[in-house]
């Protein structure tokens, strides 16, 4: 780290962005915390001594010279959550899959399970908010997108289930949703009759190390090497992650009232 901030010439903080965005990983095999670790002994201005040493043998001389420190390794759920943090998205396994374990065992199933489920089916699916919408034309209907580590999945909630549930369906970051599956051709609703805000489950993601496994989930992306897009155009990296705490993710969504 020290030969590479010498070489490129950058300010310290341009390395420490790059090392929180998990930059050093592919090239030099630094993880995120290791790379912190290393760049937190540079700074910008070098010491007269080894300046002067520099100079006088003309060849490069660490500012630093520390034995090397084994650092306790993140949790993946805690490498997905700095990843939202400090670049908008993550390579890694998305974080409802984190969850699926526990949404399972409540019988909450898949956005893509729910979608693909036929007309007047009654379920609960869960995920994160990506977009709420509420027209001005549609007389107080709001339509919301979840996504989990599946896909996305379509929500409708009618004005008075909106209004029971105002406080959940404007501010919560993940919902569980109990309603009826609309199908009209390949037009397919989630018709909301109860919501659940989900928010807390989604702060335990940093302190989770295991994703649940789906065979053709988002979490595959990282490990095949080619995300798939999704049919809809809504991906995880349209999601911006802004003043979030260490271990809660936090998602901007997209509103249009």
């Amino acid at each position: 780290m020290d030969d590479l901030w010498r070489r490129a010439g950058v300010p310290v903080a341009a390395l420490t962005c790059i090392a929180e965005a998990d930059g050093f990983l592919p090239a030099f095999g630094l993880a995120r915390r290791e790379a912190l670790w290393a760049i937190n002994g540079l700074r910008d201005e070098e010491l007269p001594l080894f300046a002067a040493a520099s100079q006088c043998e003309g060849e490069t001389v660490s500012e630093v010279n520390e034995p090397s420190v084994a650092l306790r390794p993140m949790t993946a759920g805690r490498e997905v959550v700095e990843d939202y943090d400090h670049v908008g998205l993550s390579l890694r396994s998305h974080p409802v899959s984190f969850l699926r374990v526990d949404l399972a065992r409540r019988r909450i199933v898949t956005c893509a399970e729910a979608m693909a489920e036929r007309d007047g089916k009654w379920l609960e699916a869960a995920g994160i908010v990506l977009v709420r919408q509420r027209p001005g034309s549609a007389k107080g209907v709001m339509f919301i997108t979840l996504e989990d580590e599946s896909g996305i999945a379509n929500l409708v909630v009618w004005k008075k289930v909106f209004e029971q549930h105002r406080r959940i369906a404007l501010s919560s970051g993940m919902i569980a949703v109990q309603g009826r599956i609309q199908r009209e051709g390949e037009v397919v609703h989630l018709v909301a009759h109860r919501i659940a805000d989900r928010s807390r489950e989604l702060a335990s993601v940093g302190n989770r190390d295991a994703p649940f496994p789906l065979p053709h989930g988002r979490g595959d992306e990282f490990h095949h090497g080619s995300p798939t897009p999704d049919p809809r155009g809504l991906r995880t990296r349209d999601m911006r992650v802004r003043d979030m705490h260490i271990d809660t993710i936090k998602v901007k969504t997209r509103d249009f009232r």
